[in-house]
């Protein structure tokens, strides 16, 4: 399997004003009132509080880092993922949407921002501070997404080197990049074993609640599986059909009215644990 042609190597990168600040004076006001050394404690204020439209931007924010690791695996280096081929104008389309939206609502915010500034010097009191804000000329700078693409790396090195460390060089790479695709791979593996382990969990206990969710998400990752599957693992294929066609198959309010299929449908979920844990070497 030549990785470089299944898989891109992708890093998400977003920073923005969290809005909070660390406040010295305050923080001795509270030592003193106390009797204790100011290393005690922290008072970390909020410069907006209650702003719902600067929560709303965050909030999206971590939608679309869930969405960036839901469809991506983990390459080995911290803040690199992989990205199967198969998945890439899926996800792309959904991120370019959600960051549009993001920066709609980073628009709204920087455009009331000079207003928020007086709603807080009211709120905070003795607390506000003007120079704890950015100025409105630069609040917009305090807002960045990229994400960047790579190719998965190659041990074809085209320099002038020893050949002897060359050749060392090439084979550390080619290891390096086993190793990561196995572990993407596994934890591919993971997410389905652990979507299974839930249901057989819940099902199990007659007495559990459970959610429709429950189901609702494990259809959501068993329609992604084929998209991350890189590396075109027969037995994973077989593993996701079965999930669909004997777990989740059912309305969620089927299982918790029948008790005998909820049973039937927890051992299944419970053989095919089973099965996939001798794949998986658990």
């Amino acid at each position: 399997m030549n990785l470089n042609d299944r898989a891109l190597l992708v890093q998400l990168n977003i920073s923005q004003w969290t809005a909070r600040k660390f406040d010295k004076r305050a923080t001795k006001e509270v030592a003193d009132s106390n009797g204790v050394d100011a290393i005690v404690g922290r008072y970390n204020k909020s410069l907006l509080p209650m702003n719902d439209q600067l929560d709303l931007v965050h909030r999206k924010a971590n939608s679309i880092r869930g969405e960036f690791y839901d469809n991506t695996l983990p390459w080995g280096i911290e803040g690199t993922q992989l990205l199967p081929t198969s998945n890439y104008l899926e996800f792309m389309t959904t991120f370019r949407k959600m960051k549009s939206e993001w920066q709609w609502l980073v628009t709204q915010f920087t455009m009331n921002y000079e207003s928020f500034i007086d709603d807080a010097k009211r709120t905070l009191g003795p607390l506000f501070n003007a120079d704890d804000y950015p100025h409105p000329d630069n609040i917009n700078h305090k807002f960045k997404m990229d994400l960047a693409v790579f190719p998965v790396p190659s041990n074809d090195f085209r320099v002038s080197i020893a050949s002897e460390e060359l050749s060392r060089i090439q084979q550390d790479v080619e290891r390096r990049v086993q190793e990561a695709s196995a572990s993407a791979m596994k934890d591919v593996w993971q997410r389905l074993y652990d979507k299974v382990k839930h249901i057989e969990e819940r099902l199990a206990n007659p007495s559990a609640v459970f959610r429709d969710t429950m189901l609702e998400n494990a259809r959501e990752l068993c329609e992604l599986l084929p998209r991350l599957n890189f590396a075109d693992d027969p037995t994973l294929e077989q593993m996701r059909r079965e999930v669909e066609s004997k777990l989740i198959s059912y309305h969620p309010d089927a299982l918790r009215n029948d008790p005998d299929l909820r049973r039937d449908t927890a051992a299944k979920a419970k053989e095919i644990m089973d099965r996939m844990a001798v794949f998986m070497g658990q």
